[in-house]
């Protein structure tokens, strides 16, 4: 089965086959949130899932837009969803996403969307990120899993990839770190990088 299309996404929610799912807001993000380190702004949430960081970011005053493409992850979204703290909802292919939104974004987040796309298409996903942030935007990323096993999805990542990727986007690192509050069994195959437009 195809992980770029829906319907692959689809039967894991279905199936209850969801380990990128930590069941609540990633905690290298809530520590984020928590201090300032990120001051609020619009952000995109790309590959959103059932939105735990997207509703996190929107209760510390963040107006958030998430994105994912298959339906049980944005039903989960709608049900979950807090009404004093309001999402933009959007069910797409986030490599399909209109021209309106182009340049609204301060910030793009990212967990385990990059892993799952097949690799050749990572280009294009910092295209993606590229377009969708204002000039001085930051792309806000937990890289994982880091490794060089074949296969996937999840396909394994290498920082000083991403970083020299993103590089050739116009993006320069500001920021990273092994993050000491990462999901323990994570810790040794994430990092937290930071790159600014």
């Amino acid at each position: 089965m195809d992980a770029n299309l829906p319907h692959f996404w689809e039967t894991r929610y279905q199936n209850n086959q969801f380990p990128w799912d930590l069941g609540g807001p990633t905690p290298v993000f809530a520590r984020l949130a928590a201090q300032g380190q990120l001051l609020p702004g619009a952000m995109m949430v790309l590959g959103a899932g059932r939105g735990h960081d997207a509703r996190l970011f929107a209760r510390h005053g963040f107006a958030v837009t998430a994105v994912d493409f298959a339906t049980a992850a944005i039903t989960a979204m709608q049900t979950l969803a807090d009404p004093d703290y309001p999402l933009e909802i959007v069910q797409s292919d986030f490599f399909a996403l209109p021209v309106t939104f182009n340049g609204r974004y301060q910030y793009v987040l990212d967990y385990t969307s990059f892993c799952a796309i097949q690799p050749h298409r990572r280009g294009e996903y910092a295209d993606l990120v590229a377009r969708l942030l204002q000039p001085g935007g930051q792309f806000v990323t937990l890289a994982f899993p880091i490794g060089t096993r074949a296969g996937g999805p999840p396909f394994t990542v290498q920082p000083d990839a991403i970083i020299d990727l993103f590089a050739t986007h116009g993006f320069a690192l500001q920021h990273r770190e092994s993050p000491p509050d990462s999901v323990p069994e994570r810790r040794p195959y994430e990092e937290l990088l930071i790159l600014a437009k």
